[in-house]
């Protein structure tokens, strides 16, 4: 077995430790039934200010989806796990997606649109918008460990839970969580404030 380098061996260490995590105990949705379910976070975790390219390369930010339910996917067309995936992403997006809830697929991808586009071609994704950031900024800006890594924003753009790996996202029990986050209202300004 090679040996890993002491920067690679942090970030798989700290992959290890988030996975062996055991569920957060006040959060009853994870421990329901009906397959894969995100853990949510004790407390919503404010994002970082992220830019990106949509699919005609212009610049756009995860502000800009605000208000809706996010499941922000950074992949990779050549990380295999992350191909594995796109297909069940790109079905939920077709059950889901609206004023709501939008998938957010982000490729870390260096070719940049282009090559998004044409993996979209090649394997039938056809209800996924396209985003990119061939910088590759993304990565330490929301210190992802690996891909695929899926964020779980609520309507607020507040990260509420995470998970590493692929999954199967059109199962039940994925619907039924997304489902409820969706339905939570907007949260208004407080009376008397004025807005940012």
């Amino acid at each position: 077995m090679a040996s890993i380098p002491s920067r690679n061996r942090r970030r798989l260490s700290a992959a290890l430790a988030l996975a062996l995590a055991g569920p957060v105990l006040d959060a009853p949705l994870a421990l329901a039934g009906g397959g894969f379910r995100f853990t949510p976070y004790p407390r919503p975790r404010k994002l970082p200010a992220l830019s990106f390219l949509d699919g005609q390369g212009k610049p756009t930010s995860l502000a800009a989806l605000r208000g809706k339910v996010l499941l922000l996917n950074v992949w990779a067309t050549w990380c295999p796990p992350c191909v594995h995936e796109m297909p069940a992403l790109n079905r939920l997006q077709k059950l889901l997606g609206g004023k709501d809830f939008a998938v957010v697929p982000l490729s870390v991808d260096r070719g940049g649109v282009f090559v998004v586009r044409s993996f979209y071609q090649d394997h039938f994704i056809d209800h996924l918008p396209v985003y990119v950031d061939p910088t590759t900024r993304v990565l330490d800006e929301l210190e992802i460990l690996g891909t695929p890594t899926t964020l779980l924003i609520d309507k607020q753009g507040l990260e509420v839970a995470r998970v590493l790996g692929p999954q199967q996202w059109n199962q039940p029990g994925v619907i039924e969580q997304l489902r409820h986050y969706m339905a939570q209202p907007d949260v208004a300004a407080p009376t008397g404030t004025k807005p940012a």
